[in-house]
């Protein structure tokens, strides 16, 4: 166990974050499960643009990796394509 106040404090500050970052990540998961599984075009199109900004802020905050991001987005405009 650390001794030193200052890692104490960075051991708090590093569990919070964590926490915070995992409820974001899992968040956009599931954000992407439900588009993933949606068969309506319309309702895909209309998802789609907050599934792209919750992707691009997490990106921007370095939860997850730009290219990532970019990736999914992209697969996630490949998808709505090719819904009837």
């Amino acid at each position: 166990m650390a001794n030193h106040k200052s890692s104490l404090k960075r051991i708090r500050q590093t569990e919070k974050r964590r926490l915070h970052n995992r409820y974001y990540a899992k968040t956009m998961r599931n954000a992407v499960r439900k588009l993933r599984a949606t068969t309506d075009k319309a309702a895909a199109i209309e998802m789609y643009p907050s599934v792209q900004k919750a992707l691009d802020k997490l990106a921007k905050r370095s939860i997850i990796h730009k290219n990532k991001a970019s990736n999914l987005k992209s697969k996630l405009a490949k998808y709505i394509q090719k819904l009837g």
